[in-house]
């Protein structure tokens, strides 16, 4: 395996468990995730951003499903669904960008819409 794969696997392990310290382990200090929400830079933006998932994730009756995960050397990309109380995840994207066992960038896209 990779160390690309283990990174990744190590990431969405922490988030299903929602162990945010275990999901910070994964970033440095330069790590930058960009996404539709904004742009979240160092340890203490990507915190708040997954503060604010795991939050959402949390809730009774939220579900994610990961359709495909494709890792080619640093780089690795994801295609996912979900829905929350809040809101419905229909299609979603996160590429990440992982030398050195660190996620140093990673970007987030998806059609996200409202429960009514």
């Amino acid at each position: 395996m990779s160390s690309t794969e283990t990174v990744l696997d190590h990431h969405l392990e922490a988030f299903v468990n929602q162990d945010r310290d275990e999901i910070m382990i994964d970033y440095g200090d330069d790590s930058v995730v960009v996404t539709n929400m904004g742009v979240f830079r160092g340890l203490d933006g990507i915190e708040r951003l997954f503060t604010d998932l795991l939050y959402e994730f949390s809730q009774e009756d939220a579900t994610i499903e990961l359709n495909d995960t494709i890792v080619q050397g640093d780089f690795a990309y994801l295609l996912w669904h979900g829905e929350t109380p809040d809101n419905i995840y229909e299609f979603c994207t996160a590429t990440f960008y992982i030398p050195d066992e660190t996620i140093t960038f990673q970007s987030f896209a998806g059609k996200i819409q409202p429960q009514n």
